[in-house]
């Protein structure tokens, strides 16, 4: 369903549950379970201090929890799925056990995806768009859940059409990653995508992919997640390299403010009780009038 304004309002489906856009902006909470997360390696690879952040970040407001066990920084190092699921699974079966809220699951691998899938997960967010793993889509589409499908300027490579501006490869290469969605069976209600903030990109092409956030969703077809938090293109709007946490997180929830009243509709947010609790606060309320 397409607003008057031309962002996506209506229904996500994920498996047996779902988001509701266009009453208010919804906000993904970030679970890293990596040793080497370039925000928060290492402070949730214990259960116990998972299943507690969960819990803080849907008492602060989360609508859906985002969990991902391997690192995909320009520097971080690969893992096999086998790692992967070591460190996701525990992890994702007591939060399953506890919360109904929607999980997603981070992994561009279909095996991890399968495992994920059965222990509960609901949406599989994959940063290459099903452009990695050939058989990711269809495990997905077999499997009913949701799934987010991101713009990735590193792993796709040099773009082979010189001069094209990167909002338009973004929205070309995101329609790429819908017909492969789509030729799996996996329907347009259960799409979301993402312009991948960050992703091999450089500042000026994130402002520009901010700044073009409708055309993400491919014109108010797809509901846009926006995930902007504590990177490089928040830390320009925080005082550079010597920026703290707090100023990235207020810096993050500026961004995230912005590419609400454009267009997103779930937002990431790593840190919904960071030390600017009220700018958080805001970003869940101010645009619910709407």
């Amino acid at each position: 369903m397409q607003a008057t304004d031309g962002r996506y309002c209506g229904i996500y489906k994920c498996g047996t549950r779902q988001l509701e856009t266009g009453k208010k902006t919804l906000i993904m909470g970030i679970l890293n379970l990596t040793p080497d997360s370039f925000s928060d390696g290492g402070r949730y690879n214990d259960v116990d201090a998972a299943v507690d952040r969960c819990a803080v970040m849907i008492r602060e407001g989360a609508d859906c929890i985002d969990l991902g066990a391997e690192a995909t920084g320009p520097k971080s190092v690969p893992i096999t799925s086998e790692e992967e699921l070591e460190r996701l699974l525990p992890a994702l079966e007591a939060i399953r056990s506890r919360f109904d809220v929607p999980l997603s699951v981070d992994t561009f691998k279909s095996e991890t995806a399968k495992a994920a899938i059965t222990a509960g997960c609901d949406i599989i967010n994959d940063i290459t768009g099903f452009m990695g793993d050939p058989e990711m889509a269809q495990v997905v589409a077999d499997n009913g859940v949701g799934a987010i499908l991101m713009f990735n300027k590193r792993t796709n490579g040099e773009n082979p059409i010189a001069y094209e501006p990167v909002s338009r490869r973004a929205v070309r290469e995101l329609t790429e990653s819908v017909e492969i969605a789509k030729k799996a069976g996996i329907p347009d209600n259960k799409i979301m995508t993402d312009p991948g903030i960050g992703f091999g990109t450089n500042r000026a092409e994130d402002a520009e992919l901010t700044a073009a956030i409708l055309s993400m969703g491919l014109m108010g077809k797809y509901p846009v997640l926006y995930a902007a938090s504590r990177k490089r293109y928040a830390r320009v709007f925080a005082g550079g390299d010597a920026a703290t946490e707090a100023m990235l997180d207020n810096a993050t929830a500026g961004l995230s403010m912005t590419a609400a009243s454009l267009g997103a509709v779930p937002l990431q947010d790593r840190y919904l009780t960071c030390s600017t609790p009220r700018s958080t606060r805001l970003l869940t309320s101010e645009f619910s009038k709407g």
